[in-house]
């Protein structure tokens, strides 16, 4: 069974999650960590617990969440999964966290590029891509259905979702994307958004102001 760890990182608190299990083997999501005291903190748990990653995601490409891929990449010798419509987010990555005043040594590009409903499997374990666009190009999320629960990166978060003010943004299409992708799965299904506390499809279909069905 898949367990799953959650570290804050960055001035916009991203949250950054790995996912492991029995078999010690684990994937990172959205390695965020800015600083290397940060990074410290994300290298130390995954030593300490002797996990051994063999994949780094990204929910998708925008500055706080890329920060540390190279890092995570370069000590762990793991490849990056993400979708690579989110790309031109790269494209200008050294200037925009420049911009924020964010320390960016090196830009990752995808060398996976993962598709909607493509499976990926680590250890024993395994969880569905969603492509879920409209916060950002190329954004997706991850699902796994036997611990069910979704790492909704900002797609998705307790009463709110992601903002569609920035190239790529589409209200329109994140409303689709969330009920057509995220609002389809069951009810009890956990929700890890990509900052601030936990959630369920459940309470959000009911309680969340902007999307809600029911």
């Amino acid at each position: 069974m898949i367990q799953i760890k959650k570290f804050v990182f960055n001035a916009f608190q991203v949250n950054t999650y790995i996912l492991f299990d029995e078999t010690k083997q684990c994937i990172i999501i959205d390695a965020a960590c800015s600083t290397e005291a940060e990074e410290k903190t994300l290298i130390d748990f995954i030593e300490k617990q002797q996990l051994t990653p063999t994949l780094l995601l990204n929910t998708h490409a925008h500055i706080d969440h890329v920060l540390g891929n190279a890092s995570v990449c370069k000590h762990f010798n793991v490849s990056l999964g993400a979708h690579t419509g989110g790309n031109m987010y790269l494209d200008n990555a050294m200037d925009v966290a420049k911009t924020y005043g964010l320390s960016l040594k090196k830009v990752v590009y995808p060398q996976i590029d993962i598709t909607d409903r493509q499976l990926l499997t680590f250890g024993n374990s395994m969880i569905m891509v969603l492509y879920t666009p409209g916060h950002a190009a190329g954004s997706v999320c991850f699902y796994c259905e036997e611990a069910s629960f979704v790492i909704s990166g900002d797609v998705l978060f307790y009463q709110s979702i992601g903002r569609t003010d920035l190239p790529g943004g589409d209200y329109d299409i994140l409303k689709r994307s969330i009920w057509n992708q995220l609002f389809t799965l069951p009810d009890e299904t956990v929700v890890y958004p990509g900052h601030g506390p936990e959630t369920t499809i459940g309470s959000e279909k009911v309680n969340n102001p902007f999307v809600a069905i029911g």
